[in-house]
């Protein structure tokens, strides 16, 4: 009895051994190359993480990942337009995606939305009840790569006096990167900050 209930028990090992096997290639490996093949042949730039690029071709990032536009000492640029604050890592850190997860009555949240509406307002030379709120908050991931047309519209004066356009240039180009609500009714319209500042790039050759 004993030898039949080992060698029984074999089998089973055996069986369960030769299905993990056939499910890990089947599940893990067929399947993950069917559904990336799909991917490659019907969504290709998706599937490559939306890739955005300079006009030499060059990759600058992906359209669903924002980044911040300064220089070496963190000062805004003002050929750009400005991305919304981020709480990711030191900023737009796609290892460190998050929230400020403060408080709205947060004397620390507070203190940082009054520097930042002050900041804003003085940068693009508009009154502080001009300001919208996406440019003064985070959002909830911190790699948010859109702004509200309200935050493109204040910045289009000083990007354009920074690039030597005139205004209805650069509104024609946020107009072009704006996205309106989904099926119609859905959200609010945004602004692709990373593709409009790649446009604004290729427009000045």
């Amino acid at each position: 009895m004993k030898a039949s209930s080992t060698g029984g028990s074999g089998r089973v090992y055996g069986v369960a051994l030769r299905a993990m096997v056939v499910f890990t290639l089947v599940v893990g490996v067929g399947y993950t190359l069917v559904v990336t093949g799909i991917g490659q042949l019907v969504l290709p730039a998706q599937a490559r993480g939306s890739a955005v690029r300079t006009a030499d071709g060059r990759v600058a990032g992906s359209a669903l990942i924002g980044q911040s536009f300064t220089d070496a000492s963190g000062n805004p640029l003002a050929r750009y337009f400005q991305s919304r604050p981020s709480a990711a890592g030191k900023g737009y850190d796609a290892t460190a995606s998050g929230g400020s997860n403060l408080g709205p009555e947060n004397p620390v949240l507070v203190k940082a939305i009054t520097d930042r509406t002050a900041q804003v307002a003085a940068f693009d030379g508009v009154t502080e009840a001009q300001v919208p709120p996406d440019a003064v908050t985070a959002s909830a991931s911190g790699l948010d790569p859109d702004i509200s047309p309200a935050y493109a519209e204040i910045q289009v004066n000083r990007v354009a006096r920074a690039r030597g356009l005139s205004p209805d240039e650069v509104r024609s180009l946020v107009a072009a990167h704006t996205q309106g609500r989904a099926l119609g009714f859905l959200g609010e319209p945004t602004v692709n900050v990373v593709e409009l500042n790649l446009a604004l790039d290729r427009l000045a050759g």
